[in-house]
């Protein structure tokens, strides 16, 4: 099946749509950091922590576990998504249990799957 780019048949810019658009554009370090944050959902890893911790909250071993990795392998994607501040931490004595950051993360996490199972 040939994809084929869209134009328009007739060049016409349509300025008010183009203006009311524009009022709503984010600047670009937003859009920069909208990217970067999408960016970390890219690898797969991830995505499967994201996941586990969607179900539960876990603590390093518990997720090496689960992914049959390593916990060093681990510890370095909880690092990262802590960064994107997508996952927390608390503590119990000795044990770091990790969770979603917040419903966003949920949500964004939650829908993805809705969509590609549609």
């Amino acid at each position: 099946m040939e994809v084929r780019a869209e134009y328009c048949e007739e060049h016409h810019v349509h300025k008010d749509l183009v203006d009311s658009v524009k009022l709503d554009m984010p600047d670009e370090e937003s859009l920069y950091d909208l990217a970067e944050l999408f960016k970390v959902f890219g690898d797969t890893t991830r995505i499967r922590i994201l996941y586990v911790l969607f179900e539960s909250e876990l603590c390093v071993c518990d997720i090496a576990e689960l992914l049959n990795m390593s916990q060093s392998a681990i510890s370095h994607q909880l690092r990262v998504l802590k960064q994107a501040k997508l996952v927390r931490s608390r503590r119990e004595g000795k044990t770091v249990f990790y969770f979603l950051a917040d419903d966003h993360v949920r949500t964004i996490i939650g829908q993805g799957m809705d969509h590609i199972n549609e």
